[in-house]
């Protein structure tokens, strides 16, 4: 049996957000207020069976999401994998009543089944890789909204710690390797955010160059870790 990983405990912490939360709406409402607002905005909206929270990301919340992006697309060019960008699309499923903006998105290994066209969340699959950052509270129980959604893999970055869950048996389970990088351990990105702090391009070099020293290792049978 497969127990679900808990909710991440709120710590105080930065300010990485501004949040406010509309309770006891219906669907339609939700849809309303969705339409109403301009797709160029700098808000996102989470809306879960009732709930809609609206969170508008401040520089701790952006530069974290910007280079966690960063990040993930550095690791599928090198590692030669393929993916679409969904950024923070709207993904809306009515039958759940639920509907989100998630920092990223992303399709891998089902990128063959939507490239080339716009996704239709009523009969896609959800993408394989969600990414959110949390720093601040929020009022949504992200793991079990995002489990309930289908989505494979979800990060969850709190501004210092990254937890990677895995869905398994319709329940998220926290691991310690990314199912999708099972190679990367989660501290390269640690070091990737701190080096980033100081220069952007000089830790995407690194990064890469980090990858090509495990390739190097593995073709020549070495365990040193550059």
């Amino acid at each position: 049996m497969v127990i679900a990983a808990p909710e991440p405990k709120v710590e105080l912490q930065p300010v990485g957000e501004q949040r406010v939360v509309l309770r006891g709406l219906s669907w339609e409402a939700y849809l309303q207020i969705l339409n109403a607002l301009p797709q160029a905005r700098g808000s996102r909206l989470t809306y879960d069976d009732g709930l809609l929270e609206i969170t508008v990301p401040l520089e701790d919340h952006e530069f974290s999401g910007r280079l966690i992006e960063r990040f993930i697309s550095t690791l599928i060019e090198v590692m030669g994998m393929r993916m679409k960008t969904m950024g923070s699309t709207t993904m809306n499923y009515p039958h759940l009543k639920k509907g989100a903006e998630p920092d990223n998105a992303y399709y891998i290994q089902n990128q063959s089944l939507v490239k080339g066209r716009n996704v239709d969340f009523n009969q896609d699959p959800p993408p394989d890789l969600v990414v959110e950052v949390d720093i601040t509270h929020t009022d949504i129980a992200k793991n079990q909204f995002y489990a309930n959604i289908g989505v494979p893999e979800f990060w969850r970055f709190n501004g210092k710690v990254l937890r990677i869950y895995q869905l398994q048996e319709g329940v998220y389970v926290e691991v310690e390797v990314s199912p999708t990088f099972p190679q990367v351990p989660k501290e390269r990105l640690y070091v990737f955010l701190d080096q980033a702090k100081e220069d952007e391009i000089e830790a995407t070099r690194s990064l890469r160059a980090w990858w090509e020293g495990q390739r190097y290792n593995e073709l020549s049978g070495s365990d040193d870790c550059p």
